[in-house]
């Protein structure tokens, strides 16, 4: 084998186990604080299970089914068992679906991946476009007005941006639908393409707009440094243009940290996707997130919790996987050669 190739091999084993004890910590860490912190919930969760029913059920009936989730057990050996099925593979069963969690996540998820994934692409492409007009055109008035876009967005909250949309787009206009996934009455076999899109648009514009005003502040001000370092002040002085400035070297230099917010900016569209979807009704794990807190549903929660923290780490990985191929001058073996 090329002696080049097996410290590249090496390092690579390395960086993997790395990953992997640092996500099983993570893991084990969020896995801890959500049970101490759900363990202090004001709400009873036999009462949340049971709901308006309450009245029409004796006590003993109560009893059985605190025994029948474990509801009776102190909360370290509710956690214990729950991590002796973690191992197994199973995350429990939730209390408000009657389904494993595991099932619970999967169909939920599939239906707020689709929302996210547009939100996610169209908030780094879009703010990386301002960004560098912004950032080229300083203090002239489209620089000024993506600003003014920026700092405004960026103060607002997710449930108001929602609100806002719905009003406008689906109240007045009338050309969105008012919630949901797909069309009230519809069987989801019969449900086109076209039907599901448009009823995903205006939900996926809502968790985008945020997510734009972050990445194009810092492409901005990062294209400014740029322009104003030495070897493009010596550039100019050449003759060259600002956009083959921009274009030749400015772009790879502002697209690394572009990159970094955008797959950190996955937490900030898994948490707004929370407010989106009930403001829309929109049947995704978001909704399903609220559903589980209001319920005191501790085995979705903590299940919920856990596939973010991986979801979102997961991104963040792929970020450091994609920077050496962005920029050939950073190399992963470099630190061992």
């Amino acid at each position: 084998m090329d002696m080049r190739v097996k410290p590249l091999l090496l390092f690579i084993v390395i960086f993997a186990a790395q990953k992997l004890l640092r996500l099983g910590l993570l893991l084990m860490a969020v896995a801890v604080f959500t049970f101490v912190l759900l363990s202090f919930s004001p709400i009873d969760p036999v009462k949340a299970y049971i709901g308006a029913d309450m009245m029409q059920i004796s006590p003993e009936q109560q009893v059985l089914i605190a025994e029948r989730w474990g509801l009776d057990q102190p909360i370290g050996e509710r956690f214990l068992d729950w991590l002796g099925q973690l191992v197994q593979g199973n995350l429990g069963t939730s209390l408000v679906f009657n389904q494993p969690v595991s099932e619970v996540i999967a169909s939920r998820f599939q239906a707020s991946l689709q929302m996210l994934a547009i939100a996610w692409l169209f908030s780094g492409l879009l703010g990386l476009a301002l960004g560098i007009t912004a950032g080229a055109l300083q203090g002239r008035w489209p620089d000024r007005l993506i600003r003014f876009y920026a700092y405004t967005l960026a103060s607002a909250p997710t449930f108001w941006v929602a609100l806002l949309l719905l009003i406008i787009f689906a109240v007045s206009f009338k050309i969105a639908p008012v919630c949901c996934a797909a069309p009230p009455g519809v069987l989801s076999q019969n449900v086109t393409f076209w039907q599901r899109l448009h009823h995903l648009l205006l939900p996926a514009a809502a968790l985008s707009i945020i997510g734009i005003a972050n990445i194009t502040l810092h492409t901005r001000q990062k294209l400014i440094d740029v322009l104003h370092s030495d070897y493009v002040l010596f550039a100019r002085a050449q003759g060259e243009s600002l956009w083959n400035i921009v274009r030749y070297h400015g772009f790879r230099n502002i697209l690394l940290p572009a990159i970094t917010l955008q797959f950190a900016s996955l937490s900030e569209l898994f948490g707004g996707s929370v407010l989106v979807e009930q403001v829309f009704a929109y049947p995704g794990l978001g909704e399903a997130t609220v559903q589980a807190a209001l319920r005191s549903d501790i085995p979705l929660l903590v299940g919920i919790v856990f596939f973010s923290a991986l979801f979102v780490y997961t991104g963040n990985t792929l970020a450091d996987l994609a920077y050496p191929v962005i920029d050939p001058r950073i190399r992963l073996g470099d630190s061992l050669t």
